[in-house]
């Protein structure tokens, strides 16, 4: 059975590459990329695939019994990015979808909940039998300025005391493995998030207990923020947009303690700790 990973260069296919290689054969993964070159020492067939080129999607596709589609990263255009590889998944005879999709889908205020939804319909529709995982925050989305974050001694944000039940990227990964590699997820959607959730006053605590160092978590108006990362130079659409992720995080939108991740893979997500100490590189 071959199973084929969208993506499979980018961040989060790239762990799930790897971890598949460790479970199955090379011979049964095939990697589907917009840019073949990169995926040339992966060691797995490797096919074009772009999600703006409809009409090279079918062929593509041909062979593949179980799919995992990882969502795609450009907002506004991932509902017709997404729409083009189901309808091309179907054509090509693909039997099992799996779709990376966004925690609370049909409940978030986050701008990026709507693609996401209508895509989950979008599947459902087209008869493909699919597991949906709907992915939570990245840990690592909070590592962006980090360096910057222990020099200055400040954490700034506008989440306020909302909670966030983030996991690392490998984390996510495990739970996608699981559900291509063993039976009995068909037609079911899934909420993924960490085991430990946290504020951003808690991050704060615990960069300080890694780094040794006196580090607070500051919280601004949300405009406050949003001005804060333009001057530390991000461009404004993605500034605001990152602000406009803090107001849903004190909504509640990041939050889930169904502990789903661990149930499928068996084993703990990563502590808060130790993915600031990795990512700080502190033994």
């Amino acid at each position: 059975m071959k199973i084929g990973i969208t993506g499979a260069t980018g961040q989060l296919g790239t762990i799930v590459l790897e971890k598949l290689k460790a479970k199955i054969p090379n011979e049964n993964l095939v990697a589907l990329v917009r840019s073949p070159q990169k995926a040339s020492q992966s060691g797995v067939e490797v096919r074009a695939f772009d999600y703006e080129h409809p009409a090279t999607l079918v062929a593509s596709l041909k062979g593949i019994e179980k799919l995992l589609l990882i969502s795609g990263s450009e907002p506004g255009k991932r509902l017709q990015q997404h729409s083009n590889v189901i309808n091309a998944a179907k054509e090509a005879g693909v039997k099992f979808i799996v779709y990376t999709s966004l925690l609370h889908a049909d409940t978030s205020t986050l701008v990026l909940a709507h693609e996401h939804l209508e895509t989950e319909k979008f599947i459902k529709a087209a008869g493909i039998p699919y597991t949906i995982l709907r992915h939570g925050w990245y840990t690592e989305n909070y590592f962006g300025g980090l360096e910057h974050v222990v020099s200055s001694g400040e954490l700034l944000g506008s989440s306020g005391n909302g909670k966030i039940s983030a996991a690392t990227r490998a984390d996510f990964a495990d739970a996608d493995v699981a559900v291509l590699t063993t039976k009995g997820h068909e037609n079911k959607t899934y909420e993924l998030a960490g085991d430990e959730a946290f504020t951003l006053s808690d991050l704060a605590r615990v960069i300080s207990e890694v780094t040794k160092k006196t580090i607070v978590y500051r919280n601004l108006s949300v405009e406050e923020y949003a001005k804060a990362l333009i001057l530390a130079g991000l461009p404004e659409g993605v500034a605001h947009f990152l602000a406009g992720t803090h107001v849903a995080t004190e909504k509640g939108d990041l939050f889930d303690n169904s502990g789903t991740i661990s149930k499928l893979t068996g084993k703990p997500t990563t502590t808060l700790k130790q993915a600031v100490s990795d990512a700080l590189k502190v033994k």
